[in-house]
């Protein structure tokens, strides 16, 4: 058993964590890593085959400018294992991530550990805690990401986009952020806002993620004019009139898939032309309220930040600044 749970914590380590190296490593840093990583892996050394390979891999990827880029957009899709779903409940894509992330943390560099974290129940007003904690880092150890950052409650901007309609959409998700920063990170310190990333496997683009604890929001916009409007599970309907909201459950899934430690549910925050949050008013039919119980919500401004800060909120530990979740995120962004 010891020798199968060690198969798979190597298997769910990134190319990073495998060379023992930050995301923000020069190429030069990356030599040495490999060069003392693969003289310990090494078979004719009394190393494991299985592992030297890992390191081989790890190097061949990261040394390659492109490589690298392609992988850091994939989230590290081909350092993860992809779980089975389990029965477990949850909200969101339900049979991923239902169950308590507590119980299974990953632990530096090593993988996945048996230690549960203290089981008294945290809020999300609560100071963030990181996740490995700083502290108990060894000697020399380099951290998973540097406490600066960590700390920092906003990673990225908006990304401008071709050129047709480059005005408005950069409207609309400068103020998607505004209001996150204000109205939920201000309420919710473990919070992390990550702008303008690259949808999983480089399909799209993706215009914001929140995370806090191990839930996850992905979040897109729309900009609408004033009025009532019916959401009826796809569609937006204004009068004679239908909007589709932006496709963001492919890509939502496939984050699920790539962190299911987390939760991830993905919302549509609908701005007003004239920037009144209670604006537009929208008829939700059976069903389709935005409760964060939805593959996809849609919302205006202001029911979007009332639930948004409830599902993160809702989490067993939504007080956690995982760092290694943080760090593959943040490697996703352009």
């Amino acid at each position: 058993m010891a020798s199968e749970r060690s198969t798979v914590a190597e298997k769910s380590l990134t190319h990073y964590q495998v060379l023992g190296l930050a995301r923000t490593a020069t190429e030069r840093e990356i030599k040495i890593a490999y060069r003392k990583a693969a003289r310990i892996a090494h078979p004719d050394r009394g190393g494991d085959a299985a592992h030297f390979r890992r390191v081989t891999e790890a190097y061949e990827v990261l040394s390659d400018a492109q490589r690298r880029k392609n992988y850091d957009h994939s989230y590290g899709a081909r350092g993860q294992t992809r779980r089975t779903p389990t029965a477990a409940p949850g909200r969101g894509f339900r049979g991923y991530g239902g169950g308590d992330p507590r119980a299974a943390h990953r632990d530096g560099a090593t993988g996945f550990s048996t230690r549960r974290m203290p089981k008294e129940r945290h809020t999300a007003a609560d100071p963030a805690v990181y996740f490995p904690a700083y502290e108990t880092l060894a000697p020399g150890e380099n951290p998973v990401l540097p406490r600066r950052t960590a700390a920092q409650p906003v990673h990225g901007a908006p990304r401008r986009r071709g050129v047709f309609g480059a005005a408005s959409r950069l409207e609309r998700e400068a103020r998607s952020a505004q209001l996150m920063m204000q109205q939920v990170l201000t309420a919710i310190p473990a919070a992390r806002l990550v702008n303008g990333l690259a949808a999983p496997y480089n399909r799209g683009y993706l215009d914001h993620v929140l995370v806090s604890g191990y839930r996850i929001a992905v979040i897109g916009s729309m900009l609408v004019p004033d009025g009532a409007f019916r959401w009826d599970g796809s569609v937006l309907l204004h009068g004679s009139k239908v909007v589709a909201p932006p496709q963001l459950i492919p890509a939502a899934r496939e984050l699920q898939e790539l962190f299911p430690e987390c939760n991830v549910t993905a919302w549509v925050c609908v701005h007003s032309a004239t920037g009144n949050l209670f604006e537009p008013v929208i008829d939700y039919a059976r069903g389709t309220e935005p409760d964060g119980s939805n593959a996809l919500n849609v919302a205006n401004a202001a029911r979007f930040v009332r639930e948004v800060k409830g599902f993160l909120a809702a989490g067993p530990t939504p007080n956690v600044v995982d760092l290694h979740i943080l760090d593959r995120l943040l490697g996703g962004m352009y």
